[in-house]
């Protein structure tokens, strides 16, 4: 992926309104177990799947986006996060 690519796309959160902005890099089969943040968060997929599912919700389901997919977790929600078997890069908005 180019750098010039990234950068756009850490435009795009911007212009969201979200203030710390950063490119991440997941290995594939990565997992995170459930966790929250003081924050809202969004994500937007440039390659790879992301699975995420809200442990705490009444009836918990996992959701799975690909690339050009946003996912928002509102601050405080608990959340659990699976990666793809080809990695996942996406672009963080805090």
């Amino acid at each position: 992926m180019n750098a010039g690519r990234e950068n756009n796309n850490e435009k795009q959160v911007r212009s969201w309104g979200f203030k710390h902005v950063f490119t991440w890099t997941d290995a594939p089969l990565s997992h995170y177990p459930p966790h929250s943040h003081s924050m809202l968060t969004t994500h937007l997929i440039i390659c790879g799947q992301l699975t995420i599912m809200y442990p705490h919700d009444p009836t918990p389901m996992k959701e799975t986006f690909g690339p050009g997919g946003r996912v928002d977790v509102d601050a405080r929600r608990v959340h659990e996060v699976w990666i793809g078997e080809e990695g996942c890069t996406y672009v963080i908005g805090e």
